[in-house]
Parts: C-alpha cells; sequence; structure tokens
C-alpha cells in the first residue's frame, strides 16, 4: 500500500526515496538515504501542507439530515431554497473536478478488499481529502525476466496495448516479462514501472479508481477493487435522482397525491455489511431513535413482543426470589426474607416499567435496596436527651445482584414465551377436538412449570400423547398453528401411536396403574395415592389371547408383550412427573465420576495438565460447584476424548427399589409375582432412558454453572483493576492526572540494548520520547563511573519534573533496569514537583519508581489505535506511551480495548467459557465503574479515549453515544446543561436522548461547573439526579438559614440554581453537615411516599465535593504478579521441586551460572553441582550446555533460583501435593494402569532405556503420533527407536495429521543403556544433547514450517486443489504467471512449490525441503522465504532465458 499512501495530502510530499530502515521494536535507525526521514514533532507525525475546507461541518451536517439522521428544525421556504442551491452547486462543483479524492471509508473498505495491503495510519481529520503522487516520485526502471512470479502483478490494459504496438519482437524474454511483480520492493522504496506517455493520453477522470497511476495499484488490484466497490460511476445515478428530487419538490403540485418523491435510503446506496459495521441498519436506527436503554433492547430483542400480565410478573418476583434466596439467605438470614423478595419485586418494576438500568437503580434508587427498620434501645442513665431508638439498616441487594435479577428477568422472559407458545398450542388441540376435551396432566404441569427443562418435559409429553391430532391439526391449519410449537413425528412416535390405537394396548392397561398415577405415587413423599391392580390372566396368557393379538404386526404373544412393555415403559419416560422425581433425585443425590479412555491412559502422565482428574471418583454436585474450574477442564478432556465423564445417582438401587414398591401390586399370589416381574422389566426400561436423558442434562446444568461462575470471576476480577485511581503524585489529590515518563527494554538484554522512553502532561500528550542504552550508576568506591546516558537521564527528569517513572518489559531483564532507575534517583535525589504541605510549607519528596501492569499496553502498541496516533514511533515507545497512559487512568484504556478485552487473562479457567458470556460478564463491570466515577459530557466531544466512555453510561450504548456526539455537535459542541442533552424547544436545541434515556444517564453525564456561564448549575457537575435538584437547593438553602422570601428573591434574581450558587460562592459547604437527615426523609416518605434517605447523604456528599474521586488508590502489583508478567510463569507452573531445562553461562570449578527459558537467572552451589565432590564443574559441564535440573530455591521478587545437578536429586521427581478425601481417588485402577504400561512395554521386546529427559516417552510411532494429536505444531516427543539402543526416535507435529520421525543416532556412549555425547541426524547435523537438538534442529524447522504457512503464497490445500487454483488463475488471466506453495502430506517435511507460467503452460511442482535454520530449493540453501521466493524467480527466470537462447 505504499503507493496508495502516495495519495495522502501530506504524506505525497514525501521523497519515496527519502526511507530509513529501522529496527522494529525499538525502532533505532539503521541507515538513511537522501535527506531526512519525513517527520517532525515529537510524535513523529507528517506535517500536512493542505487545509480541510471550512464548510465541512456543516456539509456533513446537512448530509446528516438528508439522511434521516436528524430531525431539522423548521426553515423558512427561502433559506430552505437558498441552501439546496448552496448544496447542488457544491456537488457538481465537486463533480466537475478533474481529479477527485477518496475520502477515508474508500480507503478503508479498499484495505477490506485487499487484506495483504496495509491500512493507511493517520491522525488526520476523517475527511481530509487526498492526492495523487508526482509523477517523479515513480521509477522507470525496466523489468526484467527475472521479475516473472512476481506478487503484484500489474498488467495495466493501456500499457499492454501501447506496448503491443511497441514491440520489436524480443522473443521469449518479453513473452514472460512483467507477469507478476516483486513480492519485495528494493531498500529504496522504488516504485513500480509506469508508462507516462500512455498516462498522458489517458483521458482525465474524475474519479481516482479509474487512474491506476494516480491511485499505485496494479491492474489486478484494481479490477478487484472494482468488481467490489465499482468504478466510483455507479452512484450517478443516486446523486442524479436526489437533483431530481429536489427539482421535482420544487414544482410538484401538493395537492397532487401522485407527485410524492421517493427519497433514496442508505440501503440502497451500500452493502449491507458496509451498513452493520457502521451500525447504520434499519436495526440499527431502529435501537439508536427508540427512547430505551439500548442495552435492554439488545438483550430483550428475542422477546421484544411479549408482554408480561400482573399475574406473571408477581410470579416473576417469586420465581427470582426463589432463585437467588440461598445464597443471599446466609448473610441476611431469614427473617428478612420478605423484606428481600419486596425488594426484588421492586427492582423488576424498576427496570421492566419504568425501563431503568441498573447502575440508575443502584445510585439512585438505593433506599429499595436497603432493609431499615427502627429499633428501641435502653435508656442511657448518663445521657438524658440520648434517643430512644436507632435505625437499623441492612443492604439486600448489591449491585452485582442487580445484574443477576437482570439476566434472571430474560431467563423468565424466555420461560413465559415457550409456555405461551405450548398453551397455544394446547389450546388450538382443544379447540379442534371439542366436546370438553382436555389432558389433566397438561393442564396440571404447564402452570406449575418453573424451569425450561419442566417446560420441555411436557412438550415431550404433549408431541408424544397426541402426535397423531397434532398432524391432524397442522393439515387442517395448512402446516400454521398461530405460533404453536410443532415437531415432525419421528418412526418410532409412529410406531407407539400403532399401539396406542390398537389392541396391543390392552396389555398396557392391564398393568394396572396408569403411568402417571405411577409418577404421582412417586411423587408424593406422603403416602400411595391410587394402588396397582392385577388382572385376572397372567401376563403370557393375555398376551395370547385374541383380545390383545394384532396381526400380522403383533401376531404372537411374545410379540405383544414386548409391544406393551415398550410402551409402558415409554409413558412412563415420557410423563413429565416421573421425569421430575428423577431429575430431582439426580440434583440431591448426584454423583460425578471421571473414567479415563484407552486413549486417555496412554496420553495422560503424571506431568500432564489433566491427571487431577484421571481417576477421580465419588465428587458431590456440591464438590464440583466448588471447583468450577475442574469441571470445565474435565469436559474439555472428554471432547478431546481422554475421559469420559459420568453422573449417577448415589444408592441406585435404593432409589430402583423404591420405585419397584410404588410400582408393584401388594397381592400375594403367582398372576400378581408374574405382573410384578413385567412391571419391573418396564421400569427398568424407563430408567435406563430416563438416567441417560438426566445425566445428559445435570451435566449440561453443572457445565452452564461452572461457566457462570468463572465468568463472576472474571467480572470480579476486572472490577477490581478497574476500580483504581489515577496514579497520585505525592502532595495532591486522589483523582489528579499526574505526569509520567515510562521507559522499556521490551525484551532486549539491559545494557547493550536500547530503552526506549516517553513522556506524557498531566493532559495526555507525549511531550517527548527517545532512548538510551548505558544506564548505570557507577560506583566510586570501586572506581566505575557512570553509564554514558545517565547524566542525560538526569537532565531530562529535571527539565520535565515528572510525578512518577513506570517501568514494564516483557522479560527478566525489565527487572535490572528497575533496579538502575531507582538507584538513580536514590543516589542522584531526583525528586518530584512541588507541593503545600499541611503546615502551608513547600516540599518535594523522591521520584517513585513503579513496576507498571503492561497488559494493556502489550495490546496498544501494536493496535490500530496507537498507529493512527503515532505513526512515527517504534513499536516500543508505543508500549510506553501505553504504559504512561495505564498510569494516568486505568479505566480509560480498558475501555479503549473495546472487544479485544478479551485478550487479556483474568482466570486461568476462562478460556474453558465462552467469549460472548465473558465479554457480557466484563461489560457489566465496565458499566458499574463508569458510571460510579461519570463522564464530563464536553470532555467526550473531543477527547476519543473519553467518548469511548460513553457506551458504558447508563441508557446508553455504541450507537446512542454515537448519536448522543454527533447531537451536540450540531447544537454548537458543547452542552451548557443537563436540560439540553433532553432538548429544548425555545432555543432551537436538538434533543440527543429521549425523556428514558435522559432520566437513565443525567446524573452520569456531568459538566463541569463554570459560574461565569449564567444557564450554568452546579448540580449539573455532580451526582445529583436532576429529579432530586429541588431537595439539593431546599438543603442549600437550610444550610444558609435563609427563609422562603429570601429564596424566592434571590430565586427570581438569579434563576433555579442561585442558591446552590450562592452557598458555593460564600464557601459554606460545610453547613449541610449540620442538616439533620434523618427528619428530611421521615417526611419526604411520610407525605410524599419517596424513600430518599440514601439520596441525601448522595446530595450531601456531591454540594461538598462533585465528584469526588471513589475509586480505590492506584493499585500496585503484588511479587506474584510481577513475577508472572516478566516470566510468563505462574506459582503452579515454576515451583521449587521441578526439574528443568537450564542453559549454562558459565562454569566455575566449584559453582555454576545458568539461565532459565523464562529468564530467571540462578546459581548451582558447590554442593549441588555433582554426587562426586573429587569432580570439578569444569570437567563435566560447558558453557552454552543445556541440562536437567532441580530447582531448590526460587526468589520469585528478586527473579533468582538455585538449582541442583546432582544425580541422586534428579532421579526423584516432581509431585504436586494432592489433599484428597479417601473415596476420591480410585488408587487401585492407577496401579493397575502402571502396571498394564509397564507389561506392554515389556511386550515390546525392547530394553527399556533410562532417558532423564520431560519429553522422554516409552511410546511406538503410533502412540507418539496419537499422543501429539491434540498438540501445537512443533510440538514432540522423544522415544525409543526401534534400530537398537544406539539410536533414539524424535516425533515432532510438522501440521494436523502430519508426523516427522527423526532418526538420531548416539555416538560416545559410556552404556549401552546411557545417552550418547554426541548426538548426530542425517549424517550432517551434530548435537552435543537433547536439549540442543531440541531447540537447534526440531523447534528450528517448526519455525520454519510457521514461516512457510503464514506466508501469503502458502494455499491451506492440497496439491491438487492448488493445482485447480492456479489453473483456474491464469485461465481468467492469460498473460500471467503465478505460484503457490502447499504441503506434502506424504512426506513430512516437505512441501510443494507449484507454478504455472502463462494459460498454455503446464502446472509444475518442485519440492521444498525445510531444514533447520533454511529452505532447501534444487539444492539451493534459503535462509527465509523471501530469499526462496526470489530465488525461485532467478532460478526459473535463469531457465527461461537459457531455453530462449536455445
Amino acid at each position: 500500500m505504499s503507493a496508495l499512501r502516495d495519495l495522502i495530502v501530506g504524506e505525497a510530499e514525501l521523497d519515496n526515496e527519502d526511507e530509513e530502515s529501522y529496527d522494529e521494536e525499538t525502532g533505532e535507525v539503521r541507515r538513511k538515504i537522501n535527506g531526512s526521514n519525513g517527520v517532525n514533532g515529537v510524535n513523529g507525525h507528517v506535517q500536512d501542507s493542505s487545509e480541510e475546507d471550512e464548510d465541512d461541518d456543516d456539509e456533513e451536517a446537512a448530509r446528516l439530515v438528508r439522511e434521516g439522521f436528524i430531525v431539522e428544525d423548521e426553515e423558512e421556504p427561502e433559506e430552505r431554497e437558498r441552501r439546496r442551491q448552496e448544496r447542488k452547486k457544491r456537488r457538481r462543483e465537486e463533480r466537475e473536478e478533474e481529479e477527485a479524492g477518496l475520502d477515508e471509508e474508500d480507503l478503508d473498505l479498499i484495505g477490506e478488499a485487499l487484506p495483504d495491503s496495509e491500512r493507511r495510519v493517520t491522525n488526520e481529520p476523517k475527511f481530509k481529502r487526498l492526492k495523487r503522487g508526482h509523477k517523479g516520485d515513480r521509477d522507470g526502471r525496466p523489468k526484467n525476466v527475472g521479475e516473472i512470479f512476481d506478487d503484484d502483478e500489474e498488467d495495466d490494459q493501456a500499457r499492454s496495448i501501447d506496448g503491443a504496438r511497441r514491440a520489436d519482437g524480443r522473443g521469449l524474454e518479453d513473452e514472460f516479462a512483467g507477469f507478476i511483480e516483486e513480492d519485495f520492493e528494493d531498500e529504496a522504496g522504488q516504485a513500480l514501472d509506469e508508462d507516462d506517455d500512455a498516462d498522458i493520453r489517458r483521458k482525465p477522470s474524475r474519479n481516482v479508481i479509474g487512474i491506476p497511476d494516480a491511485a499505485g495499484l496494479d491492474e489486478v488490484a484494481l479490477e478487484d477493487m472494482k468488481e467490489a466497490f465499482g468504478t466510483g460511476f455507479e452512484y450517478d445515478w443516486a446523486l442524479e435522482l436526489q437533483e431530481q428530487e429536489q427539482e421535482d419538490q420544487n414544482r410538484q403540485d401538493p395537492e397532487d397525491p401522485d407527485a410524492i418523491a421517493k427519497g433514496l435510503e442508505l440501503k440502497d446506496v451500500f452493502e449491507p455489511s458496509q451498513l452493520a459495521d457502521r451500525m447504520l441498519t434499519d436495526e440499527d436506527n431502529r435501537i439508536r431513535y427508540s427512547d430505551q436503554p439500548e442495552r435492554f433492547q439488545l438483550a430483550r430483542k428475542p422477546y421484544r413482543d411479549l408482554e408480561l400480565s400482573d399475574e406473571e410478573f408477581r410470579e416473576e418476583s417469586i420465581w427470582i426470589s426463589d432463585l437467588t434466596w440461598p445464597k443471599k439467605s446466609i448473610a441476611l438470614g431469614n427473617e428478612h426474607r420478605e423484606a428481600f423478595q419486596k425488594s426484588v419485586a421492586k427492582v423488576l418494576e424498576f427496570m421492566n416499567i419504568d425501563d431503568y438500568e441498573v447502575p440508575f437503580i443502584f445510585q439512585h434508587r438505593k433506599d429499595y435496596l436497603i432493609h431499615a427498620q427502627r429499633i428501641s434501645v435502653s435508656p442511657d442513665p448518663y445521657n438524658p436527651n440520648a434517643p430512644n431508638s436507632v435505625i437499623s439498616a441492612e443492604k439486600l441487594l448489591t449491585q452485582s445482584d442487580l445484574w443477576d435479577i437482570f439476566d434472571l428477568d430474560l431467563k423468565f422472559r424466555a420461560l413465559i414465551e415457550k409456555r405461551h407458545a405450548l398453551q397455544r398450542t394446547y389450546d388450538n388441540l382443544a379447540s379442534m377436538l371439542q366436546d370438553g376435551w382436555k389432558d389433566s396432566v397438561v393442564e396440571e404441569m404447564l402452570p406449575a412449570a418453573i424451569t425450561m427443562e419442566e417446560l420441555q418435559d411436557v412438550q415431550d409429553y404433549l408431541h408424544f400423547q397426541h402426535s397423531a391430532r397434532l398432524g391432524d391439526m397442522a393439515a387442517m391449519n395448512g402446516s400454521s398453528t398461530n405460533g404453536a410449537i410443532q415437531r415432525r413425528p419421528g418412526a418410532s412416535k409412529m410406531i407407539f401411536e400403532r399401539v396406542r390405537t390398537g389392541k396391543v394396548y390392552g396389555l398396557v392397561r392391564a398393568f394396572g396403574i396408569s403411568a402417571d398415577a405411577f409418577a404421582q405415587n412417586a411423587l408424593n413423599k406422603e403416602g400411595r395415592r391410587q394402588f396397582t391392580e392385577d388382572p385376572s390372566q397372567r401376563p403370557d396368557d393375555m398376551a395370547d389371547s385374541e383380545d390383545i393379538l394384532d396381526p400380522p404386526d403383533y401376531s404372537s404373544g411374545s410379540q405383544c408383550m414386548r409391544a406393551a412393555k415398550a410402551m409402558f415403559a415409554e409413558e412412563i419416560a415420557l410423563s413429565p412427573k416421573m421425569r421430575k422425581v428423577v431429575r430431582q433425585t439426580f440434583f440431591m443425590n448426584g454423583i460425578v465420576d471421571c473414567h479415563r479412555t484407552e486413549k486417555g491412559l496412554r496420553k495422560i502422565d503424571d506431568q500432564h495438565p489433566y491427571y487431577d482428574f484421571k481417576y477421580l471418583r465419588n465428587q458431590q454436585l456440591t464438590d464440583i460447584a466448588r471447583k468450577p474450574d475442574r469441571f470445565l477442564r474435565m469436559l474439555k478432556a472428554e471432547e478431546e476424548g481422554l475421559v469420559e465423564v459420568k453422573v449417577r445417582i448415589e444408592n441406585s438401587e435404593s432409589f430402583r427399589k423404591k420405585l419397584y414398591s410404588v410400582l408393584e401390586s401388594d397381592n400375594f399370589s403367582e398372576i400378581a409375582d408374574a405382573w410384578n416381574r413385567e412391571r419391573r422389566e418396564a421400569l427398568d426400561m424407563a430408567l435406563s432412558k430416563l438416567e441417560r436423558l438426566m445425566a445428559r442434562g445435570v451435566k449440561e446444568a453443572l457445565k452452564t454453572q461452572c461457566e457462570n461462575e468463572i465468568a463472576i470471576a472474571c467480572r470480579e476480577e476486572y472490577g477490581r483493576r478497574l476500580d483504581q485511581a489515577p496514579y497520585k503524585p505525592k502532595g495532591m489529590i486522589i483523582g489528579t492526572t499526574p505526569r509520567v515518563i515510562a521507559l522499556s527494554n521490551g525484551t532486549s538484554q539491559v545494557g547493550r540494548d536500547a530503552v526506549c522512553w516517553a513522556f506524557l502532561d498531566e493532559h495526555g500528550r507525549v511531550v517527548g520520547n527517545g532512548k538510551y542504552v548505558d544506564l548505570a550508576v557507577g560506583d566510586p568506591e570501586r572506581g566505575t563511573d557512570d553509564g554514558a546516558d545517565v547524566d542525560a537521564f538526569i537532565d531530562l527528569m529535571r527539565h520535565l519534573k515528572p510525578d512518577v517513572i513506570g517501568v514494564s518489559g516483557f522479560s527478566a531483564e525489565t527487572r535490572k533496569l528497575y533496579k538502575q532507575l531507582d538507584e538513580i534517583v536514590e543516589r542522584k535525589e531526583l525528586h518530584g514537583a512541588e507541593y503545600e504541605d499541611e503546615d502551608g510549607k513547600s516540599r518535594t519528596d523522591r521520584l517513585e519508581v513503579l513496576i507498571v501492569n503492561d497488559e494493556v499496553a502489550r495490546l496498544y502498541q501494536s493496535s490500530d489505535r496507537a498507529n493512527m496516533e503515532h505513526p512515527g514511533f517504534a513499536p516500543l515507545t508505543k508500549y510506553c506511551v501505553g504504559l504512561a497512559k495505564y498510569l494516568q487512568d486505568p479505566m480509560k484504556e480498558y475501555a479503549s480495548l473495546g472487544r479485544d478485552i478479551i485478550s487479556i487473562s483474568f482466570d486461568p479457567a476462562q478460556r474453558y467459557v465462552p467469549q460472548e458470556k465473558i465479554i457480557k460478564a466484563l461489560e457489566t463491570a465496565m458499566v458499574d465503574m463508569v458510571n460510579l466515577c461519570g463522564v464530563e459530557v464536553n470532555e467526550a466531544v473531543g477527547d476519543l479515549y473519553k467518548a469511548n466512555l460513553l457506551p458504558y453510561v447508563s441508557g446508553l450504548g455504541p450507537r446512542k453515544a454515537q448519536q448522543l456526539l454527533k447531537v451536540i455537535n450540531i447544537n454548537g459542541g458543547v452542552a451548557t446543561t443537563r436540560s439540553e442533552l433532553v432538548g429544548e424547544q425555545d432555543r432551537n436545541i436538538i434533543a440527543a436522548v429521549g425523556p428514558k434515556i435522559w432520566n437513565n444517564c443525567a446524573s452520569f453525564l456531568y459538566i463541569d461547573f463554570d459560574s461565569s456561564e449564567p444557564e450554568a448549575d452546579y448540580l449539573d457537575g455532580t451526582r445529583v439526579h436532576p429529579e432530586d435538584y429541588d431537595l439539593g437547593r431546599k438543603m442549600a438553602a437550610d444550610a444558609l438559614e435563609l427563609d422562603e422570601e429570601d429564596i424566592e428573591a434571590e430565586t427570581q434574581e438569579n434563576g433555579q440554581g442561585a442558591i446552590v450558587r450562592k452557598l458555593i460562592k460564600d464557601d459554606a459547604q460545610e453547613k449541610v453537615n449540620d442538616l439533620i437527615l434523618e427528619e428530611y426523609a421521615e417526611q419526604l416518605e411520610k407525605n410524599f411516599n419517596q424513600r430518599k434517605r440514601a439520596t441525601l447523604e448522595t446530595i450531601r456528599a456531591e454540594l461538598q465535593q462533585p465528584y469526588e474521586e471513589l475509586r480505590r488508590p492506584f493499585a500496585l502489583l503484588s511479587t506474584n504478579e510481577i513475577f508472572t508478567m516478566f516470566t510468563g510463569e505462574t506459582p503452579d507452573s515454576l515451583c521449587e521441586g521441578m526439574i528443568v531445562p537450564i542453559s549454562i553461562k558459565k562454569v566455575a570449578d566449584d559453582y555454576v551460572e545458568a539461565k532459565l527459558d523464562c529468564g530467571i537467572e540462578g546459581v548451582v552451589p558447590a554442593l549441588s553441582v555433582s554426587n562426586r565432590p573429587e569432580v570439578s564443574a569444569k570437567q563435566l559441564f560447558s558453557v552454552r550446555q543445556t541440562v536437567q535440573a532441580k530447582i531448590i530455591y526460587l526468589n520469585r521478587k528478586q527473579l533468582t533460583a538455585n538449582f541442583s545437578l546432582r544425580e541422586d536429586e534428579l532421579q526423584k521427581p516432581f509431585r504436586r501435593e494432592v489433599d484428597r478425601m479417601t473415596d476420591e481417588w480410585d488408587d487401585a485402577e492407577e496401579q493397575k494402569d502402571k502396571e498394564s504400561m509397564m507389561e506392554k512395554n515389556d511386550v515390546s521386546g525392547r530394553t527399556q532405556r533410562v532417558i532423564k529427559h520431560p519429553l522422554f516417552k516409552p511410546f511406538n510411532s503410533v502412540q507418539a503420533e496419537e499422543y501429539l494429536g491434540s498438540q501445537a505444531r512443533g510440538d514432540l516427543v522423544i522415544r525409543p527407536s526401534s534400530k537398537g539402543l544406539d539410536h533414539l526416535a524424535v516425533t515432532w507435529k510438522v501440521s494436523d495429521n502430519i508426523y516427522q520421525h527423526i532418526d538420531v543416532l548416539e555416538l560416545d556412549k559410556t552404556n549401552a543403556l546411557s545417552s550418547g555425547t554426541t548426538l548426530k541426524v542425517g549424517g550432517r547435523y551434530n548435537y552435543s544433547d537433547l536439549d540442543e537438538l531440541i531447540v537447534n534442529h526440531v523447534k528450528a524447522m517448526a519455525k520454519k514450517v510457521d514461516e512457510m504457512m503464514l506466508h501469503e503464497k502458502y494455499q491451506n490445500s492440497s496439491r491438487a486443489d492448488t493445482e485447480r487454483w492456479l489453473t483456474t488463475y491464469t485461465e481468467a488471466n492469460p498473460k500471467r504467471s503465478v505460484y503457490n506453495f502447499c504441503i506434502d502430506p506424504r512426506h513430512p517435511g516437505y512441501f510443494f512449490l507449484c507454478f504455472k507460467a502463462g494459460q498454455h503452460a503446464r502446472v509444475q511442482q518442485w519440492p521444498v525441503k525445510v531444514v533447520p535454520q533454511a529452505f532447501e530449493l534444487q539444492k539451493n540453501m534459503y535462509p527465509d522465504m523471501r530469499a526462496l521466493c526470489n530465488g525461485f524467480k532467478m532460478v526459473i527466470g535463469s531457465m527461461m532465458q537459457n531455453k530462449g537462447r536455445r
């Protein structure tokens, strides 16, 4: 997209030859060619020489009015006509421009059509125009045969025609020249060949898409772009129709009904996907303009037409109370049950009737969430004036409870909707059958169903018992039942229907009790209500009688009996009451067992993350609920085929016997015994089906509950991270924005590579940035000087005067940088800004150096937002900017992430929970915190970071926040009062929100009080809702002790807010503390039935400190959090006792210095080097050697460790201690499996090798492939080799279902079973140990495979599909050549290079072999994909030249 970027005004002024190469992380300049780098300013922004037209905003506003986004105020006809003529003239002038520009949205669309192109990055205004780059910037170098198979594939049609006219018969070289252009531009960034003569001859166009040279795009890109977006002339008809419409409106007769001009809509011009991305569909507009909270509309969309009756509303409050009370009762006690239910009912009223969102209810209806009662107290003999009663308040509902009620309200609506649908089905069936027909089971169970499962039971029963009637009803109504639920009957239902309507059903009746009566007996715990009656005949005799036999389907007694038992069992299994009995039993007495599969037996060893439940048994459902992460991992393992999770009833035989006793008859006779046997068999059949069904239901319910628990845990953790104010500078009040300098070394080595820094002032602007290398502080006692950059850093600190220094990075090396900076601050006495202490004296404190949480900065450095804000910064500098922004306000940084917030880990188990559920939970946490802090609405108009908070304001959402900002801009760009947001007709102020939305959001959108503004109201800058302004003014008047006459005079003179203004002007806010608010609250509740006790407290606080910062102070990272951030390890993944590979850095006679892969450095003390103290460490180990070591001490704060290399220590494997109950683990099966695995190894006939390596497994090739099946690409196992004891095999995963087996020859072995000290692979690669082989051979090849498969020329398809694609492409582009790569599944480690040199050439394939650090093609080695592609072009070009000469 470099040529496309030349179109941008400002960037088009840059010389393409003035490019520089820089380090991708630090941005360090390596080389610069011919001049400057084209950037200036601290942000590296490009200077823009063009200016935006001043009336663009007016044009935009007019466009919004035309498209119906904003309702324009009534205008005079003359004014409207004048504006119409101006717009018409402006459009005509724009169309007549010779060179039109692409706006930002067009460029975005081009970027979507060309995903491989680089997106334009700029921080210029949205409507900046673009222009063509100068022809002088384009290089006119000729192409040669070496450029065939280049990637951009430009072959402009005009140039092709002109080139044909000038052809001079250069033969084969000309035939192939220019088919495909360079994959990679040269370092000078030279443009592709352009034909200037053809460009001059080309007819000037007003559309850039029609000018390839102007856009800098090749023909293929232009053809794709035209195909996707057109040439730009497609919408001329829309403009012409619009002009014609306006002209017709001037000419048409208003009394002529046929002269109505039809207006164009957005959907007539733009693709639906484009409108959806910009939230401009009809549905988006409905949400945007509907006066209902956006979150309510989105959540209730499936139930938009559902209206709850008063009875259903009362049922809902009881239903939700019953579901939430078990947890709340622990804290509240049973005495508050009634108050709790009333509170829940009131919250539902606020949500469903008043359309109040959770933040509004929590902030402004807090008194309804509290149960307050007056309690008498004993008189105080020492204080006769003491009150004889006190108010006791108990918080019934928290803000988290309100969100739970909101979710349960949605579930209840789904429940009611399904109940209504079932009721319609039943009513339609009853009306069709008439004659007073009814089904007592449906009429009893349908209204009583309180869960979706119970409703499903009723539905299954209805469709089983009345399938034929429902089919007839559907046929009569034309397959429609007025919204009722219909299902197509299956074959089994048809069989049961034949039994029900045939003679065999008499045998079912002979069981002596109906399925419903039996289920009722089982459900009734007090006793049986109906007894079982025995027939007079034996079951076999009755089955053989003529009354039962029903040929041809049932011609024998045994057939009839089997059919009757199956029918009776099905009736029991489909009985809603029986299902309720079994379901209740499962939930009360359910047991979860985990059984490993054959695959799990081999794959899950004692180091596997699933081993903690491989033999888990007898888990109560409460045990599962206490460890939700473990159960989700169990289900994941089951999904992978490693275990089987089974749910059963504890003491199931006892439960079955109880049901037998309920079903059997009490008679004592041979006939009764025979029938009881048949009844038991039928019940067994029913229970078998019910147990399978209920087990699935219980597992699904447990899964949902565990997912909810993890989502709640994520929400709480996110809320904790959001609940921190900006870092508070010394001497400042909490909430003050600090000046921050942030530094980072990234992954570089401190003292050797660059350390980037960025400084942000208190307004969040990047004032400076740069880099240092040597910040080490010298030691005069040892004669060492300060580092080269220490003085410069000190001068910078004293010049910028930051309030805090933030440090972070990607490795343990950052800990060294932190120590260096802390030492500089301490020894050089660097202090922050001055401030006044409590005594009024000026003082300064030592600068604080903090390690900053970088989870947001890591995402920021590579985001489009960072590229737009700081296009000239290196990624590591952008990372520093992100760190500084986080210190200034964590909440704004989290809000700016949008849906990318899911990339941050809040709980280790969140990966097992659906992303949408996590995002929804996280959103509620952000909504809570944003509404706690409020948003200054005028700052949000001009500050993108503030604007990111608006969608989380109560009542708003992305669409309504967008509309709010647009309308405020149209109204002048500034809101003076909160009332302006709902519109003021007398002042021609357009409403930005409707009345309900305004009620929800008014108090959370504040406006800083400006005493110079006559209409400004102090309360508009507080958390006080406008509905309570009168209370605030009354409290201010009472605090000032003004009588009614004074109040009236002050109000008449200075407006409604005059009293509060006077309170502020007189600096008398503290007087409100003298008011007795309890009496106010009692009067309000008594006279106006309003509970405002908590509201009055809020008003008192806000009058003294408006929108005081209520978040906790900035949170410092704990030792474990810093450890995980710098190393990527957790306390579970790295701890004492583990055996890990270490890389040796230094070897002395009596100790060894080493380093872990995660960056932790450590030492092996003398006594831990070896079991043989007489042997020197230098004789055993060498520098850069990788060996296995045991961690004997781990310092998580200093990121250091002590290791042991003693053989006796390494022979003791690490085992994590687990505290289990006696019956929770199947020790017998565990031991049996271990013995079985040992026997299998013995049977294999191989002498078992003892290889001390964590990746060694006693597998054969098949087992190794099975083990690696679910592993990531590049993972491996080391295993015994079938070639003998002097060989090992390494199996690694190349791709899905593709594994390479590497033969490793061991040399220099001390004995037959030991590992060789020299390992040889393929006769050409030698390694000293297994770890070196893994890193430098297998992992090196895996990186090359990743590089190949991530390349743009790689096709993730078979060779045949790739060849078909090449053929199709060349048929569509006859004069072009093309190539692609695809994997060779038959030869692991190989790829095909498939190419086709023109339409009539045959497709050819060359093998590409992956070797460590390179690709091998035609016996040539290439270090990377760039070299491979260019090498291929050179080889094929040379072959074509030789062919042409022959």
